[in-house]
């Protein structure tokens, strides 16, 4: 009992640090039932997948998708990115996007938290296929991948 109870606790807490933080905490899978590689239900129906770096590596070799950078301020970009769109602007800027509401997309940032709020809106403007770089370009990097500084 005293376990669990310690265990809810830490779960607790990782995951209001983590809300307030732009960098994600990390939370063990079976503490949330959702990691990296996950499909991720977002309230009011619908659903986005975050992916791991080397699935978005394999992606970009044979590029379907539209592919958005929604970190703000700029901070780099992963080679054949469409666009950049604040994610805090993706509700207001949805003409921007395929009007196919089964578009393949792929969102990203910095630390995949920004994207992850871009991905839901996505979402719930009735997009279907809509994925979001987990860990974001910083976890790109780890992978061993180039970010790129155009601007």
């Amino acid at each position: 009992m005293k376990l669990s109870l310690l265990l809810a606790s830490l779960v607790t807490v990782t995951l209001v640090l983590g809300a307030c933080s732009e960098t994600p905490v990390a939370v063990p899978s079976t503490a949330t039932g959702q990691g990296v590689g996950q499909v991720v239900p977002v309230e009011g129906g619908g659903q986005y997948t975050d992916i791991l770096p080397q699935e978005l590596n394999a992606l970009l070799e044979s590029k379907d998708f539209f592919f958005v950078n929604v970190h703000v301020p700029y901070a780099g970009e992963i080679q054949k990115t469409d666009t950049f769109i604040p994610f805090d602007l993706v509700e207001g800027s949805l003409g921007q996007f395929p009007q196919a509401r089964g578009a393949k997309i792929v969102v990203y940032c910095q630390s995949g938290h920004m994207s992850a709020i871009a991905a839901r809106v996505l979402v719930k403007a009735g997009y279907t296929s809509v994925y979001n770089l987990g860990g974001g370009f910083r976890a790109w990097e780890a992978a061993g991948y180039t970010l790129l500084q155009k601007q």
